[in-house]
């Protein structure tokens, strides 16, 4: 049992950082251009130099939206790693996580909302550039979206013994 809590625990942990990462940096499209690599990010676009993302004022409403749920993922899975370290010292033998597994769901459900936004709305979409693709932040937002699934179900069906 002490080698499933610090499993899930390290697997929490990872995904905090993951979370952190994807969110700030800026490698979620990549592209190339004739002044060489191009990559954009939540925040900025990255070629040389990193300028303020260009957004056309229809899709300024959606970035907004990815931004904030990434932003208000980070901060449930903090709070769910935080609840899960006061629940494992106050909790009786026998009881469940479930405060810790909901707040993990809903962090799950911020980045669903979140990467599903961007991949509707700015998948391809990078301007002179050629061959655009994901970047690792992309990648590492539905690996995070997959970690937290998996650890909010386990919050809720385990036990501390």
């Amino acid at each position: 049992m002490l080698v499933l809590l610090a499993g899930i625990f390290v697997v929490h942990i990872a995904t905090v950082i993951m979370l952190f990462v994807s969110t700030i940096a800026n490698v979620w499209m990549v592209g190339s251009s004739n002044m060489g690599t191009v990559s954009t990010g939540l925040w900025l676009l990255c070629n040389n130099t990193c300028t303020q993302l260009p957004v056309s004022s229809q899709d300024e409403a959606s970035l907004k939206a990815v931004q904030a749920f990434m932003i208000l993922s980070i901060i449930f899975s903090v709070v769910a790693l935080v609840l899960f370290i006061i629940q494992l010292f106050t909790l009786e033998k026998g009881k469940r996580f479930y405060m810790t597994g909901a707040v993990m769901l809903v962090c799950w459900m911020c980045i669903l909302i979140a990467v599903s936004i961007y991949t509707a709305r700015f998948t391809g979409t990078m301007v002179y550039t050629t061959n655009p693709h994901h970047g690792y932040c992309f990648i590492l937002a539905w690996i995070c979206f997959c970690f937290s699934f998996t650890i909010g179900i386990l919050y809720l069906v385990l036990r501390k013994k």
